[in-house]
Parts: C-alpha cells; structure tokens; sequence
C-alpha cells in the first residue's frame, strides 16, 4: 500500500526505548492496512512533493525547441536534446555510483537506456580500480521542486537568448497545477 499522510506525533516507547510514530493517512482504505497490523513492515517515509504536470512538461519542450533553433548554424546542429541534457545536468539531481573501471561503459549504456535525460558524468574514485559515476535522474522522475528548478533554467537561458516566454505568473500557474 502507498500513500500520503502526516505524523501526528513522535514518542518513544517505554518497553523498548525505540521510536513510536503515530500516521494520520489520507486513505480511508482500513482493509489492507488490516492485514499489515502486527506484521514486520519495510517502512520508507520521504517528505512529499507533488508530482509534475505534463503540460508545463509540454511547455518546457516547445521552450527548448525555440532554443535549439536559436542556437543552431547551419555548420553545428544544436538538438533539443542536447540542450534538454545540459539543462538536466545544471538542476544537479544526480546520484554518484562507484563502479568497477570496466563496467563503467556498460553502466552508462544501461542508465542512458531510461530516457534521454537519463546521462552520466565520470570523474576518478579515491577507491584503486573504480570510477565514480554521476548518474543525473531523467525530469520523468522529478518531483515539482527539482521540475521548477529545470523550468527555471530553461526559462533562463531563453531571456539570454532573446526568446520570449510566457509571463512569469504563467508559468507559476502551470507550475502550482502540478499534482492537481
């Protein structure tokens, strides 16, 4: 079962000196937490943020596009993927991995194979036979602090360029819709 809720309140038990948190869950479902009472759980609890809406996703994309055409020359082709990547590393969501100098590329091969926001950066690991891997996430999986940042960015790099875009209360009412 997954879900949204609140800690109600913390204590610790007197028994056995560990922590006792009380949930109130935004569920009424009663069934399958029924069936949990009393069972040993696998429990992660992460603060929550409201998923991204695809239409600022649209609108990030048409915003892109107008950069890539911007940028490019007739001698060097600029892809909107290209610049949806850089743009994806300058937000900074990315976790570092070491891994063994030879399965280095067959990482990257299988990390990049998630999307195309889905890139990896090297640098050397103090560990003798690793490099360590910064696997930037794919803004599929942004949630809509780490999505505002990628807009902003990208909003950004159009006013330098000269690129219209749409009012800054525009893009916060496309921002606030995410999750509804």
């Amino acid at each position: 079962m997954e879900t949204t809720g609140t800690i109600k309140n913390l204590s610790i038990d007197f028994e056995s000196k560990k922590i006792l948190v009380t949930l109130l869950l935004d569920t009424k479902e009663t069934n399958s937490i029924n069936e949990l009472n009393g069972s040993n759980l696998n429990i992660t609890i992460t603060k929550h943020y409201k998923k991204r809406k695809l239409d600022c996703n649209a609108y990030m994309w048409v915003l892109i596009q107008k950069i890539a055409e911007k940028i490019s020359t007739a001698e060097n082709v600029v892809t909107k993927e290209q610049i949806y990547r850089d743009a994806i590393k300058e937000v900074g969501a990315y976790s570092v991995v070491p891994i063994k100098n030879e399965a280095v590329e067959e990482w990257k091969r299988i990390w990049s194979s998630h999307g195309i926001g889905w890139v990896c950066d090297t640098q050397p690991s103090k560990l003798e036979g690793f490099t360590n891997v910064m696997c930037y996430h794919g803004s599929s999986v942004y949630n809509s602090k780490e999505m505002n940042r990628l807009v902003d960015v990208i909003k950004q790099e159009c006013m330098s360029l000269g690129i219209e875009t749409k009012t800054d209360a525009e893009i916060d009412s496309l921002l606030k819709e995410w999750g509804k």
